[in-house]
């Protein structure tokens, strides 16, 4: 069997130091490492840890054991160093935990510093809840445990067990993608579908590969994570429509601060579409409209409905929009379909409004700054005839920025994973 670095087995063994070890058992049992870390915040392990950042802190004053809160808080910093340092190092290949709420608090909080493919699995007492805050933009893989975690019996024993084969298969993991090829990020959402399934194509046909994230809130902010990072060598934002949602408290709107703002570090050609920024998502069916958007246009299509936008909305998210696009302003174009944003918003559809939708870009152009390119498409957004547009340009972009550079993309942006 090929000698693979320790998997992690993270957690709080104050309390629960014999689910642990019983994991560390059977990973050790399939012929794999493991190393040992207790984050607990109440007492040393009962047993012997390879690593106990309790006992450590407490050495060094760094850990208050009258004060839950900062206990907590403080674990959490010191663990999250240690394993993105072990990490980085190549000294684990995967981390796994079990606990209940503080637990799958603290032990995914630590899982989250760790970057994109490291196997990370959670069993949690918890799992079946709301789980947006704990996983995040991550992948952690939760695993209810469906029992209580006190001890190990015959029902969570053999949840365990799973937990640790998952593991390890999930660390002999090694595909990797047939042929390396230069990476876009493309956001969009359910009303232009069609759009990136259109772009998809030609970008595919030029020689690129295309990274889909779903404007829902987390997958912009992914997006921007993993950019960050050094993944993509251009964004196409084909779906501004988080923006909308985040302003109206919609949908889609759970975004941070950062979405649509430079990359840190990284100089990204970004082509910017106003995909989807015609209507705010909200949760109301045509049964129970509230009463402030019953006099709007609106589109029905689940529990889910569009309400359009109107003037004074339009003018307050081209000007959020514009700002934040001039932090970057070298890297920017901007790219209007003139015939409609969604497919609610085309001639006929329920959201068409060609005035607001020139309101939008009349204010945009007033606060956009006069370095960055605005070009006008006389297209619905899921046109073909769009979708080869947005293409050309991205391409263009990418093309212009490696002729300008004196090496290849990674000497200026960071290596491609």
């Amino acid at each position: 069997m090929t000698k693979y670095p320790p998997i992690a087995v993270l957690g709080t063994y104050d309390s629960k130091a014999e689910e642990h070890f019983f994991l560390k058992t059977r990973i050790e049992e399939r012929g794999f490492r493991s190393l040992t870390v207790n984050v607990g915040t109440k007492g040393p392990s009962p047993l012997p840890a390879d690593i106990d950042l309790y006992a450590e802190m407490c050495r060094d004053g760094s850990i208050k054991t009258g004060d839950r809160d900062h206990a907590i808080q403080s674990m959490l910093e010191r663990a999250r160093k240690l394993v993105r340092e072990l990490c980085d190092r190549g000294d684990i290949s995967g981390i796994i935990s079990a606990g209940g709420g503080t637990g799958t608090h603290l032990c995914t909080g630590v899982m989250r510093a760790l970057p994109l493919g490291i196997p990370k699995i959670m069993v949690s007492t918890v799992a079946s809840r709301n789980m947006a805050q704990i996983v995040g933009t991550k992948d952690i893989t939760m695993m209810h445990s469906v029992t209580d975690i006190l001890g190990v019996n015959s029902i969570s024993g053999s949840i365990l067990d799973k937990a640790a084969g998952a593991i390890c298969g999930m660390v002999q993991s090694h595909w990797k993608a047939p042929q390396e090829k230069k990476r876009i990020a493309l956001t969009f959402f359910g009303f232009i579908t069609k759009a990136a399934e259109n772009i998809r194509r030609c970008l595919e046909q030029a020689g690129y590969e295309v990274i889909p994230f779903h404007a829902n809130g987390t997958g912009g902010t992914a997006m921007t994570e993993l950019a960050a990072e050094g993944c993509f060598h251009g964004i196409l934002d084909l779906a501004t429509h988080e923006l909308a949602d985040a302003m109206m408290k919609g949908y889609c709107g759970g975004i941070g601060p950062e979405r649509f703002e430079p990359i840190p570090g990284k100089k990204l050609p970004r082509l910017i579409v106003p995909g989807g920024l015609d209507c705010a998502v909200l949760e109301f069916t045509r049964d129970n409209i509230p009463p402030e958007f019953r006099e709007r246009k609106i589109f029905f299509y689940d529990f889910r409905s569009a309400i359009r936008f109107n003037e004074k909305e339009s003018a307050i998210l081209a000007k959020d929009l514009a700002e934040k696009l001039n932090h970057d302003e070298s890297n920017v174009k901007v790219l209007i379909p003139l015939r409609g944003w969604s497919e609610a918003d085309c001639e006929g559809g329920p959201l068409y409004d060609p005035p607001v939708s020139k309101a939008f870009t009349d204010h945009f152009r007033e606060n956009l700054s006069p370095r960055i390119e605005i070009t006008a498409a006389d297209h619905h957004i899921n046109d073909l005839s769009f979708a080869r547009t947005a293409s050309r340009l991205m391409d263009e972009m990418l093309q212009r920025q490696h002729c300008s550079m004196t090496g290849s993309f990674s000497k200026e942006q960071g290596d491609v994973m």
